[in-house]
């Protein structure tokens, strides 16, 4: 979603949302069942929240340490202005442990976000990703533990309460 566009929630969204969290796998029909409202509308919320992109997903989430790419790191990247974003977000791109990456402020120009089976292939990943000829500089941190795993449904009931709406 960008940043100027600014979508009003209420309690249903919310709840919606909510049990479309906790059970991704629901149907339209059993969530309609569950909030005590009709199919319909919880149809056209869903659209709409779609739309809107509040929702952006249906997706499973994988874990990648499930899957065998136990190491997270964050990289963060200085770019050669000549060569700019395009060329190397491209390279970023075709790398798979590279989970994603933001254009940030500050002394670097890109935060990644990237995994890794072991320290020894975190190396490979870290020297495929600096092989692109934009790059200038490198900078890698390793993540030991993951202490709040990424969110949104506290954000999410936040936004309604600072409307001053209730739950």
């Amino acid at each position: 979603m960008n940043g100027e566009q600014n979508v009003q929630l209420d309690a249903l969204d919310v709840r919606l949302i909510e049990l479309l969290a906790e059970e991704p796998r629901i149907g339209v029909l059993e969530c309609s069942r569950r909030l005590g409202v009709a199919r319909g509308t919880v149809q056209a919320r869903l659209d709409k929240l779609v739309e809107r992109r509040v929702i952006e997903g249906f997706g499973p989430e994988i874990a990648p340490a499930a899957i065998g790419f136990g190491v997270t790191s964050f990289v963060t990247l200085e770019i050669s202005q000549r060569h700019g974003h395009d060329p190397v977000t491209a390279h970023l791109a075709a790398i798979p442990e590279v989970l994603e990456a933001h254009t940030i402020t500050g002394s670097s120009d890109l935060l990644c976000r990237i995994v890794a089976r072991s320290n020894t292939d975190l190396q490979r990943v870290i020297d495929q990703i600096v092989s692109s000829a934009g790059i200038t500089r490198a900078s890698t941190i390793i993540a030991l533990a993951e202490q709040i795993p990424y969110r949104t449904l506290p954000l999410v009931r936040s936004a309604v309460r600072a409307e001053g709406r209730p739950l």
